[in-house]
């Protein structure tokens, strides 16, 4: 026997529950970059589409919120694993693969997409306050966003935001569950409705769904998200399972559950939802006031932690797109940051007719820029640096038909905008 063997031979052995404690708690202490790109998804534009498809379809709509979520989950696998395997950031990786350009214009198309979000965001975050607080909404818009820019601002960004984001998803989880079972919503519908249909009228709204459920702009930035944690490639089968898979499944089942709610409220009536105390009257008839303040609290928190994600991921790509590097933590991407916010303020502020339709309308052009995103994340996943991380065959197959999905909705968007089919 060596001198180091029986060295560790005389170690006292770790007794095995707090072994297993210890493993456990390494284990959960991956989680964040999924919840963080669920975070983002499930914002007010989410929100507010998934209210009118229970109001106006009832449970018709159930089956794109399914599909979304299992796409999802495949196209953040691929960002998690271009993040744990790749010697460069996603757009770093973009650039060394496919030339500069193609890296320059990918960080100008995720910022596009979350100048679309930052609309939703600041529009419901402001609205959100005003009806707890009273007030104008736009000034409520002007103090959320000046919280969010002084979070921002902090050092370690990175955790700053996680931990907040945690927070805020724990809330919304608590509030939109408790939601769904005192509507008791006709649970034999709902499994109906996740064999796809697609009702007249329906085309937009299907459009702003899949914008916001299957997000490739978060699914994108989750590379980001896992290089700042520090996730090791001996650790990606354990952040699977207790990071991206549950990130992404949380705010799918939150939005089944607020389409199947506002089905059981409003279905029957065929009700399109035009502002925020209609959409916040949903849960009244189920819990009186306290319902009401319960959705607008919920409808907050949604509109905050996906403005922070947003803002976040919005500057954070543009400024590796530009060469000015990924860092949270930046002040040119700060820069970029504020960009993001003060968008999202302006338009609310000017842009004229329903906020709810704005929101769901800017959730919608999401899916423009959409396409593109999707082809580099999986030729960014087919790249011979991830070694053994690479796609395999069946990661490819749903690549394909979320490719499919992404390119047919882009389609229906402009088909929709310009009158070709019915809005």
């Amino acid at each position: 026997m060596s001198h180091r063997d029986a060295v560790d031979a005389a170690k006292p052995a770790t007794p095995p529950g707090i072994a297993t404690n210890r493993s456990m708690l390494a284990k959960l202490a991956l989680i964040g970059p999924a919840f963080i790109a669920g975070a983002w998804q499930f914002g007010p534009g989410n929100l507010a589409s998934a209210i009118e498809a229970g109001s106006a379809f009832g449970y018709a709509l159930i089956w794109v919120i399914i599909i979304s979520t299992i796409l999802m989950i495949f196209f953040t696998d691929m960002s998690v694993r271009v993040g744990i395997a790749s010697p460069h950031s996603m757009i770093g990786t973009i650039k060394h693969t496919l030339g500069k350009p193609v890296g320059i214009f990918a960080g100008f198309g995720v910022f596009f997409i979350t100048l679309c979000f930052s609309v939703g965001n600041a529009a419901g975050s402001g609205l959100a306050l005003s009806m707890l607080f009273g007030g104008n909404a736009v000034f409520w818009t002007l103090v959320v966003t000046l919280a969010v820019a002084f979070i921002l601002l902090v050092r370690n960004v990175y955790k700053t935001v996680e931990r907040a984001l945690l927070v805020l998803v724990a809330m919304m989880a608590i509030g939109f569950v408790g939601s769904a079972f005192l509507a008791r919503p006709d649970w034999a519908a709902g499994v109906s409705g996740m064999l796809p249909s697609f009702p007249a009228g329906a085309e937009l709204l299907i459009v702003a769904l899949v914008g916001t459920n299957f997000s490739i702009n978060a699914a994108f930035f989750t590379s980001y998200a896992t290089k700042a944690r520090g996730i090791r490639r001996d650790q990606y089968a354990d952040s699977t399972l207790t990071d991206t898979i549950p990130g992404i499944v949380a705010p799918g089942i939150m939005t089944a559950l607020v389409i199947m709610v506002a089905a059981a409220v409003l279905g029957h009536t065929g009700q399109r939802v035009e502002t925020l105390p209609q959409l916040a009257g949903v849960f009244e008839p189920l819990a009186g006031q306290f319902g009401y303040y319960v959705f607008v609290m919920g409808f907050f928190a949604a509109a905050f932690s996906s403005m922070l994600a947003n803002a976040t991921a919005g500057g954070t790509l543009l400024s590796d797109g530009l060469g000015w590097g990924g860092s949270f933590d930046s002040i040119k991407t700060k820069l970029l940051v504020g960009c993001v916010l003060a968008f999202g303020l302006a338009v609310t502020a000017f842009a004229p007719g329903s906020r709810v339709q704005l929101i769901i309308l800017a959730q919608a052009m999401t899916v423009l820029v959409a396409p593109m995103l999707g082809v580099l994340l999986v030729l960014m996943a087919n790249n011979k640096l991830l070694g053994d991380l690479r796609n395999k065959w069946w990661h490819n197959l749903f690549a394909i038909i979320g490719l499919i999905s992404i390119f047919a909705t882009s389609t229906l968007l402009i088909l929709s905008l310009t009158g070709v089919v019915s809005r």
